[in-house]
Order: structure tokens, then sequence, then C-alpha cells
């Protein structure tokens, strides 16, 4: 899925303008982008939006001895993550706006077939496992209740609260012990996680002529408090192993917080001519606040072999670069753009279960409506740039030592389509 763990593109109709659309949001999606254009609504307006994420990645990891032997040779299998944004606005008067959204801000996610992984074990000195399985599914879905007020024919603000519900869930290889415990490959590691918090968006537009307006958004980041169960298959084998014999669980409580970044975004929309508009945002993402990942582990013994549950991050914060056009002839509206999408994760803390790229993305789109009801397609194609992790550096550098050494490779096509009405 998209970078780090925001999707940034919501509504088919900001999507194929390039996700440009902080400075137009005159949309039944203006409650993400831009909740002060939910001021311009002057009748009901109901919208859904639904998309399909469809990633495809590679991960090759080879092994320079010599001769070179290839560990892993990896792709995902197929999957479709479906997500998407329901609104429903209600003028109050001629001022005043009130709405309602439900969406899904943020994603990431992989699913890999565990027998490209068996050979992983080896470097501990232990048999292929070709059992593990290998996925990551990590989301939000926000309840957004929103006011909107048109200050005058020039200016209007809008905020909404925003009440996050999220999802954490990982399966994994659980790696194998050191000493001076008995070497055992711990198998199968999942775990499962739930939680909430929460959060605001603050929004201005502002239209000093009738073809050129200018918008703002603020959104605070939002802290989940997750809790969950975490399982480990080979945990009764290490106790069995252990002298003296030590029964051990094989599930274990589980808490982490992590935070939902801030999100910075400024835009401009500008109709040179009849039909057509020209949009362009800059969107920067405070996705620093993921340094390092806590993880408390209830159970003692688990705790202590996890080494704490902390896993560093370091992501760095984020600027992009969006760009988008639109050109209405008759009832028809063909739309394309642009963004570029830098990613927050450093080549030291990459990994296959939370892949991030440089994605240069394209965008294109075509809608048309009729009285009020309005419907729109559009595609969304991300082409990441490739990343190296070396295995020396991962083996040398203890910086480097929660990375996983390999060539890494994503592209990810998203069509999506949306329905709104006006009455």
């Amino acid at each position: 899925m998209a970078n780090g763990l925001n999707l940034n593109s919501l509504g088919t109709r900001a999507l194929a303008m390039g996700g440009a659309f902080v400075g137009l949001a005159d949309d039944f999606s203006a409650i993400y982008w831009n909740p002060a254009g939910i001021a311009l609504f002057q009748k009901k307006y109901f919208g859904f939006f639904g998309t399909d994420l469809i990633p495809s990645s590679t991960y090759k990891l080879d092994v320079d001895v010599p001769p070179v032997i290839t560990l892993v040779n990896a792709k995902t299998e197929t999957k479709h993550y479906l997500t998407g944004l329901a609104a429903y606005y209600h003028p109050v008067n001629e001022k005043v706006v009130v709405g309602l959204g439900v969406y899904v801000p943020s994603g990431l996610g992989a699913l890999w077939d565990g027998t490209d992984f068996a050979a992983l074990p080896v470097q501990a000195g232990l048999p292929p496992n070709p059992t593990i399985n290998w996925k990551s599914k990590i989301g939000m879905v926000t309840f957004s209740p929103a006011l909107a007020i048109k200050v005058n024919d020039k200016l209007s603000i809008g905020a909404t609260f925003n009440i996050n519900y999220a999802m954490f869930d990982l399966s994994m290889w659980a790696g194998a012990t050191e000493a001076p415990m008995p070497v055992v490959d711990l198998g199968q590691y999942e775990e499962s996680m739930t939680g909430w918090g929460y959060g605001a968006t603050l929004g201005v537009l502002f239209r000093p002529v009738e073809k050129l307006s200018f918008g703002a958004t603020f959104r605070s980041a939002s802290t989940i408090g997750f809790k969950g169960e975490a399982t480990i298959s080979g945990m009764t084998d290490l106790g069995e192993a252990m002298i003296p014999p030590t029964p051990l669980n094989d599930t274990s409580d589980l808490e982490r917080e992590v935070t939902w970044p801030m999100w910075l975004a400024a835009g401009v929309a500008f109709r040179p001519i009849e039909g057509l508009t020209l949009t362009g945002d800059v969107q920067w993402t405070q996705w620093s606040t993921i340094d390092v990942m806590n993880t408390v582990f209830v159970d003692p013994f688990w705790a202590t072999i996890m080494e704490e549950g902390a896993r560093p991050m370091y992501w760095d914060d984020a600027l992009q670069i969006r760009i988008g056009a639109e050109y209405k002839i008759n009832s028809y509206a063909f739309r394309a753009g642009y963004y570029y999408d830098p990613s927050p994760a450093p080549d030291r803390t990459m990994n296959v279960l939370l892949p991030n790229f440089d994605f240069n993305v394209i965008t294109a789109g075509i809608g048309t409506h009729l009285d009020g009801l309005q419907l729109d397609f559009g595609i969304e194609y991300l082409m990441g740039k490739e990343r190296y992790v070396p295995p020396t550096y991962v083996i040398m550098d203890p910086d480097w030592e929660t990375a996983q050494p390999g060539i890494y490779n994503m592209n990810i096509i998203v069509p999506t389509i949306s329905v709104s009405y006006r009455f």
C-alpha cells in the first residue's frame, strides 16, 4: 500500500487529479482534504467512494559467499485491499453546514508465500521452515463529525473531530534463540491488536476571485493505544529444551502505542479558461513521530526474550508535491495528475512486512453528471524506486541490525469509483 501509514488519496475526483485537492475541496471528499470546503454545499449532499489497492512486490536476498547463493526470491501474492469513504452533509442555513464522514485514511500491508522464505532459518544453523506465514495488515477507520462556516463570500472555515479505530496484525518467523539458551526454532510469530485514538482537522478556504482559490489544512497527530495478544508456536519446544525443562506460555498479552502523525497541507486551484481547473498541493507529514516502536509483553519471559519489545523505525518527515488538472466538456470531466511520494523509512529499518518506497505516481479519471447525480471513475499507478539493504551492513553495523537485507521492489495499481448525489 502507500507510503508510511497514510493513503492520502481519498475520493475518486481528488485521486484522479493527483490528490492536489486542498485548494479546491468542492466535492464530498472535502471532509478529508479540507473541511472548509463543506461550507460551500448549498444542498443536502451524500457521496460514496470505493477503491481497491492492488500491490505487487518482489524481494530477493542473495548471500555472496562466494558463490552467490539465493536464500529468498519472493513475490507477493495477489491481494486486494478494499477501502473507501462515505460522507453526508446537511446545510443548517446559508452560512453553516454540518456533516459526518466515515473513511479509511491509513493502511499498510503485505502478503508473502511462506515457502519463498523457507531458507531463512538456515542462517541460524537450522533446517528450512516452509510453514511460516508472512503477512501484515495495519489500518485505521476514522469517524468524523464536521462543522463548516461560510464567513463571507470569499472565506470559509471548517473543522472535524476525528475518532480513530485502528488494527495491527503481523505474522512472521519468530526467529531462533541464541546462547546461553539452546538453539531452538521458535516457529511462527503472530499478533493481533486493536485500539482507539482521537484527533482533529482544521481547514480554511479563501477565494479572492472566482477563478482562484487557496486552501490550507492541519490534521493533528493521533496516538493509538493498541492492545491484543501474540503467539509464538515454538515456545513450548523451547521450554522442553531448557535445563531444567520449564513450562512456558505460547501466548502473551501485549500493548503498543503508535502515533499517526501530524499532517499539514497547502493548495491552490486556478481556472484559467472556462472548463479547465488546475491544482497544486504541498503536503507535509511529521513521520518522525514514529521513531522507536515499543511493545510491552505482559508475560515476563516473553519480555526477556523479545528484548523488551523495542523496534527502531527512525522514520523521517516527508514532503509531497502534487499537481492535477480537470477539463469539463458538456456533462463529462476528464482528469489527470502526478505526485511524488518520498519514503519516510530509512534503509537501516527496511523489512518485507512494513515496506516503504519512493513513489512516482500518475493518475487519471473521467466523470459524468446528470442533474444532482455524479459518477466518477479513476485509476492510480504508483511506481516504486528499487531499494537495496546490503547484508554486510546488517551483519556488521548495530544500527542496521533490525533491517532485513535484500533487494526490494513495489508497484501498486489503484482503481476507484465514486457515486454522489445532491438533493
